[in-house]
C-alpha cells in the first residue's frame, strides 16, 4: 500500500469511529462489560476466600495430627534436653594433669557465651537466622518459601530453619526429612522460646553445631573446640575474618572445613569453598549493620589462610597404648556404676553376658559424649620416660620373619589395598613392662610395646604369656614355706625324678645339681627341684588356695594338676600386669593389692561416680614372705638375675627378684620388687619365635634401664633408703648341706654345716641322721662295709657314706642313677661313698693276678684282676733281677701307682675282701743292673792289630747290647720323686 491509499484508508476508519459513538454504540457496550467483569471477580474472590479459610482449616487440621502424638514437653524436660550436649570426656594422667580428650567420633568442649566473641555471635545470626532477635522460634515466611520449594520442587534456598529450630532438630528430635518432624520441630522451637532467653538459645546453639574438622582432622562440634582445632585460640579471641569464617561452616561443615580428613590443610582447590563462604557471611554482616563499610574491607584483605592451624599429633597418636587403655577400664568401671544406678547388682552383671554387653554399650556412649573427667594413676613424666626407654633401646634381638607355630609356615594377612593374601614381613621382638605401687595398687606407668604401628596389642595389660621360671615363687616355694614343707635351708634333691605320665622335668643347662638347698635351687634357677617342692603340695592345691588369690584371672580347672604349672605352664598364660602384681604381694609382705589404673571418674559438673579404694587380702603370711624376698635377693647379687642389678644406677635398693623363660626360649622374663615398687618386664615375638641368644641379659638390661629412668624423676618413689624388715618371728638356725637337718658330729667333720634364716615355726628339730663314719672298702667303685679279714690298707676306717635308712626315707633309693646326689660337686661331697648293703660272699679263693704291668718314667700300670672281690691291690719291690725276696713298699685301690727313681724291680698282687692275696703279676725293672766292662791290662796294648780288632768288636757289640737296653728302660722312666717308699704309704692310706 502506497501513502495516498493508506491515508484513505485512516479517513475512512476515523470516520466510521465517529458515527458510532455519536450513536452512543460503545458506551452501552462498556458499561455491560464492565458488569459482567466486575461480578466475575467477586465471585472469584468469594471462591478464593472460602477454599483459602478451606486450606488454613486443612493445613491446620493436618498440622495438628502431625504433632498430635508429640508430648507436650515442661521447661525443666526441654532444659534437660538442650543442655545435653554429647560432650567429649577427658583423659588425666595422675594427679590432674591433662592427657586428652576421649578418643570419640566427635570433639566438643563446652563453653558460655560471655566467652564467645561478639564477632562470632553477629556472624551466626547475620548467617543463619537474621530474625532472630524478633522471632519467636519461627519465621513465617521463611516456612512458606520452604512449602513452595516442596512443593513446586524448587531449588532448596537456606533460611528455612531459625536457630532454635536447628536446636531442637539436633537435641530433641533426628534429622529425618519429613513434614511430622518439621511440624514438630516448628512447634517445640516456638514452646522453646517461651522458656528460654535469646542469649541462653544462642548460648546453646554455639555449643551444639559441628564445625568440621580440626587441624588433626578430627570431627569437632562446638564454638570453643572449633576455634582452638582451626586457629588455636579461645571462642573470645576470634577476631572478625576469624569469626565469619567458622560462622560459615555450619552449612556444610565438611565441605567448607578447611583440613582434610586425617589432619593437614585442604590444597588452595580445596581451600576456595571456605574461603568463598567467609566473604559470603561478611557481606550478610555488613547488609545487617553488624560491621561498616571498612571492616568489611579489612576482613576481605585479611590472610586468613595464613592463620589456619598446623597440623599437630593428637594425644591418640601420642599414646594409643595409653588412651586406648584408660578408655577400655574406665568403660569397665562404668558399667556398674550404670547398672547400679539401674538396680542391679555387680554379680548380676557378672554372670548375665547378655546385661554385661548392654550395659557396656551404654558405658562406651557415655564416655564418648557425657563429658566425664577420667582420672588415671599414670605418672606422665614417668610414662613419657618409659617410652622414651624402649624407643632407644638397641639390644631387643633380631626381626624375624613370622611364622605359624605348628605349620612352620609363614604367616599370611590381607592387603587393604588389593584384597590378596601376602606374607607378614619380619616382626621385631615385643616387649612390656609394669610398674605397681606395692602398698596402694597404683599402675605408675607401663610399655605396651615397641610401636603400635606394627602391633596393636598391649603386651603390658592384654596380651597372655606363659611365665616360666617366675611362677616358682608363686605356686611352689612360698607356698611350701607358708605350709611348713620347706624353708630356704631345705635340702632338696634336683635329680631326673620320673613323675606319672612320664613327666621328667630337666634343668636349663642339661645337667643336675644333686642335694641342693632351696635357697639356691631358686637363685640358680633349678627346675627339678621347683617341681619336687611342688610335688610335695599338690594335693593341697595351692593353686586354689593362693594363686588365685593373686590377680589371675586365665586361670582354668585342671590347671594345678599339672606339675609343669610351676614352671609357667598355665593352659592360658598370664599378663606382665598380673604377673606383676602378684610379686607386689611379696613386697606388701604377703597381702595382695589389686592393681588399678582408673582412681575416680567423676561427671562434668565435679560429682564423683567413681573412686577406687584400694583392699588388702593376705595371701601369705609376713614370715613367709620376707624368706622370698631374702632368697630372691640373691637372684640379683649372685643368681640368674645379676645382669639386673649390675646396671642398675643405684645398687642399694633392696630388690628382690626372678627371672623366667620358657620352653624353646620364647619368652624372657624378669619381675623385682622394692618397699615400694614392684616391676615386672617381659619380651617375646608375637608369632612365638624363639629368641636370640642372650635374651635373658637383654631383658635384665632393659628392666634396669626403666628403673634407672623412673629413678631419675621419682627417686623418693623408686629408690627407698629403706629395706624389707623382717617381721619377727624369724631366726637363724645351722643345718647340715646333706639333709638340711640340724647338723651331726658327721657333717661337721666334712665341713658341710650352712647357716640360713627360718620361720621360727618351721625350724629343723631333728638332728641329721644322712651319714655315716665307719670303715668301707671299695669293690669295682661300690663302696661296702669294711669285714673283720679285709685289711685296713684297704678300708677307710674314717670314711663317710650315706645312711641307707636315710636314703630310703628320702625317697632317693628310686632314683635311676643315685649317683646324682652328689655328681658334679667336688670338695667335700666327693668323700661321701654311697654303700652298698649287699654282702660279700668269701669264695674261699686267693683272687687272680693283675696283668700287664708296665712302667713309665716311675709310674707303674697295669690291669684289673678278674675277680669280683677286690679291694685293692699292693706292690712288691726286689733289688735286683736276681733276687727273688720281693718286699711290699705300698698298697693302693687304683690301678696305678709312682715309685722312686732308685734301680729296683716291681710286682703287683692282688688281694681281695677277705685278706688273700693273689700271686705276683710280671715284672718290670727299672734302672741298668748291667756287668761293667773288664779293665784291659797293659801288656796288651802291644797284641797284634787283629787281636785289636777283634777286642774293638766285641766291646761294639756289648755297648750296642748296653745301649738297646738302655732304650727300652728310657720308656718307662720318671723324673726323681722326692717322696720315699715309707712317706708314699702313708700318703696312700690318707687317700
Amino acid at each position: 500500500m502506497n501513502a495516498k491509499n493508506a491515508k484513505e484508508f485512516f479517513q475512512k476508519t476515523w470516520q466510521s469511529f465517529k458515527e458510532l459513538w455519536n450513536k452512543q454504540v460503545i458506551q452501552r457496550t462498556s458499561r455491560i462489560s464492565y458488569h459482567i467483569i466486575w461480578n466475575i471477580i467477586l465471585f472469584f474472590i468469594a471462591i478464593a476466600l472460602v477454599g483459602g479459610f478451606f486450606v488454613a482449616g486443612l493445613g491446620a487440621g493436618y498440622f495438628a495430627s502431625l504433632v498430635d502424638d508429640e508430648k507436650i514437653q515442661s521447661e525443666e524436660e526441654m532444659a534437660s534436653a538442650i543442655y545435653n550436649y554429647a560432650e567429649t570426656s577427658e583423659l588425666y594422667f595422675a594427679n590432674d594433669v591433662f592427657l586428652s580428650e576421649v578418643s570419640a567420633d566427635l570433639l566438643r568442649d563446652e563453653t558460655t557465651l560471655d566467652h564467645v566473641s561478639t564477632y562470632v555471635q553477629n556472624a551466626v545470626i547475620a548467617t543463619e537466622d537474621e530474625y532472630f532477635n524478633t522471632h519467636n522460634g519461627i519465621v513465617p515466611k521463611a516456612v512458606l518459601r520452604a512449602v513452595f520449594q516442596e512443593v513446586t520442587n524448587a531449588s532448596v534456598q537456606s533460611g528455612g530453619s531459625t536457630l532454635t529450630q536447628q536446636i531442637i532438630k539436633n537435641q530433641i528430635l533426628t534429622n529425618e526429612v519429613s513434614f511430622e518432624r518439621k511440624a514438630k520441630e516448628m512447634l517445640l522451637a516456638m514452646r522453646l522460646e517461651l522458656f528460654f532467653e535469646k542469649d541462653e538459645i544462642l548460648e546453646a546453639y554455639l555449643n551444639i553445631v559441628p564445625f568440621g574438622r580440626n587441624a588433626s582432622g578430627q570431627n569437632i562440634a562446638g564454638i570453643q573446640t572449633a576455634a582452638d582445632g582451626i586457629f588455636g585460640v579461645n571462642a573470645d579471641e576470634l577476631n572478625l575474618p576469624q569469626a565469619a569464617f567458622i560462622a560459615g561452616l555450619p552449612q556444610s561443615p565438611s565441605y567448607y572445613t578447611p583440613f582434610i580428613n586425617g589432619g593437614g590443610l585442604k590444597n588452595e582447590e580445596g581451600l576456595e569453598p571456605g574461603l568463598t563462604r567467609m566473604k559470603s557471611v561478611l557481606s550478610r554482616m555488613l547488609e545487617a549493620g553488624y560491621i561498616n563499610q571498612d571492616e568489611y574491607q579489612k576482613a576481605l584483605e585479611y590472610d586468613i589462610v595464613a592463620d589456619f592451624k598446623q597440623p599437630e599429633e593428637s594425644q591418640s597418636e601420642k599414646y594409643p597404648y595409653l588412651m586406648q587403655e584408660i578408655q577400655k577400664r574406665a568403660i569397665d568401671k562404668l558399667v556398674y556404676v550404670l547398672a547400679e544406678q539401674d538396680g542391679y547388682t555387680k554379680e548380676e552383671i557378672d554372670t548375665s553376658e547378655t546385661l554385661k554387653e548392654e550395659y557396656e554399650i551404654k558405658a562406651s556412649r557415655e564416655i564418648s559424649s557425657n563429658g566425664y573427667k577420667i582420672h588415671s594413676t599414670i605418672d606422665k613424666d614417668i610414662y613419657d620416660a618409659f617410652q622414651k626407654v624402649a624407643a632407644e633401646y638397641n639390644n631387643y634381638g633380631q626381626d624375624k620373619l613370622a611364622r605359624n607355630e605348628k605349620t612352620n609356615k609363614a604367616i599370611m594377612v590381607e592387603d587393604p589395598e588389593t584384597g590378596e593374601m601376602v606374607q607378614l614381613g619380619k616382626q621385631p621382638v615385643q616387649v612390656g613392662s609394669v610398674l605397681i605401687e606395692n602398698s596402694t595398687g597404683k599402675i605408675i606407668s607401663f610399655v605396651g610395646g615397641r610401636d603400635f604401628d606394627t602391633s596393636q596389642k598391649n603386651h603390658a595389660t592384654s596380651v597372655n604369656r606363659q611365665n616360666g621360671s617366675t611362677m616358682k615363687p608363686l605356686v611352689a616355694y612360698a607356698p611350701a614355706m607358708e605350709w611348713g614343707v620347706v624353708q630356704p635351708g631345705s635340702i632338696i634333691a634336683d635329680a631326673a625324678w620320673a613323675y606319672p605320665g612320664g613327666y621328667s622335668p630337666g634343668n636349663y643347662s642339661g645337667r643336675f645339681y644333686g642335694l641342693t638347698s632351696v635357697r639356691e635351687a631358686l637363685y640358680r634357677s633349678h627346675n627339678a627341684t621347683a617341681v619336687k617342692v611342688y610335688s610335695q603340695i599338690l594335693n593341697q592345691n595351692p593353686v586354689e588356695q593362693f594363686l588365685s588369690k593373686m590377680g589371675f584371672s586365665s586361670l582354668v580347672e585342671g590347671d594345678e594338676e599339672y606339675r609343669s604349672i610351676v614352671l609357667g605352664g598355665i593352659t592360658n598364660g598370664v599378663t606382665v600386669e598380673e604377673n606383676t602384681n602378684a610379686y607386689a604381694t611379696f613386697g606388701n609382705m604377703g597381702s595382695f593389692v589389686e592393681d588399678y589404673m582408673i582412681e575416680k571418674i567423676e561427671t562434668k559438673e565435679g560429682e564423683v561416680v567413681y573412686q577406687h579404694e584400694s583392699e588388702k587380702t593376705e595371701v601369705f603370711s609376713p614370715q613367709t614372705s620376707y624368706l622370698m624376698l631374702d632368697m630372691m635377693r640373691d637372684v640379683l647379687t649372685r643368681g640368674t638375675g645379676t645382669a639386673g642389678r649390675a646396671n642398675l644406677t643405684n645398687k642399694s635398693v633392696d630388690w628382690a627378684g626372678k627371672t623366667g623363660t620358657t620352653n624353646s626360649f620364647k619368652d624372657t622374663w624378669f619381675i623385682a620388687t622394692n618397699p615400694n615398687v614392684t616391676l615386672g618386664s617381659w619380651m617375646g615375638y608375637d608369632y612365638n619365635q624363639q629368641l636370640d641368644k642372650g635374651y635373658s641379659s637383654r631383658n635384665n638390661t632393659f628392666w634396669a634401664k626403666l628403673v634407672n629412668a623412673a629413678t631419675e624423676i621419682r627417686p623418693e618413689l623408686m629408690a627407698p633408703s629403706n629395706k624389707f624388715e623382717s617381721p619377727g618371728g624369724i631366726v637363724t638356725r645351722s643345718y647340715c648341706a646333706v639333709s638340711g637337718l640340724l647338723p651331726s658330729e658327721e657333717c661337721g667333720k666334712l665341713g658341710l654345716v650352712n647357716t640360713d634364716i627360718y620361720n621360727a615355726n618351721f625350724v629343723p628339730t631333728k638332728k641329721d641322721y644322712s651319714l655315716i663314719q665307719d670303715s668301707y672298702a671299695t669293690i669295682d667303685d661300690e663302696v661296702v662295709l669294711a669285714g673283720e679279714k679285709t685289711p685296713d690298707e684297704f678300708s677307710d676306717g674314717n670314711g663317710f657314706s650315706f645312711n641307707p635308712d636315710w636314703l630310703k626315707d628320702m625317697g632317693y633309693t628310686k632314683l635311676s642313677n643315685i649317683k646324682q646326689l652328689t655328681a658334679g660337686k667336688g670338695g667335700a661331697w666327693e668323700k661321701i661313698k654311697y654303700p652298698n648293703e649287699q654282702e660279700v660272699s668269701n669264695d674261699g679263693k686267693a683272687p687272680s693276678a693283675p696283668g700287664g704291668l708296665k712302667l713309665n718314667k716311675q709310674k707303674l700300670s697295669w690291669s684289673k684282676s678278674n675277680s669280683s672281690d677286690v679291694v685293692g691291690y699292693r706292690i712288691y719291690q726286689a733289688s735286683n733281677p736276681d733276687d727273688k725276696n720281693f718286699k711290699r713298699i705300698g698298697s693302693t685301690t687304683e690301678t696305678s701307682f709312682t715309685i722312686p727313681s732308685s734301680k729296683a724291680v716291681y710286682q703287683i698282687r692282688a688281694v681281695d675282701y677277705y685278706g688273700q692275696e693273689s700271686s705276683g703279676s710280671n715284672v718290670v725293672v727299672q734302672g741298668d743292673f748291667s756287668e761293667p766292662e773288664p779293665e784291659q791290662k797293659e801288656d796288651n796294648k802291644e797284641q797284634p792289630n787283629n787281636n785289636n780288632n777283634g777286642n774293638k768288636e766285641q766291646e761294639s757289640e756289648q755297648n750296642n747290647q748296653n745301649q738297646e737296653q738302655n732304650d727300652n728302660e728310657q720308656t718307662e722312666e720318671q723324673q726323681p720323686n722326692e717322696q720315699t717308699p715309707d712317706t708314699q704309704q702313708d700318703n696312700q692310706d690318707s687317700q
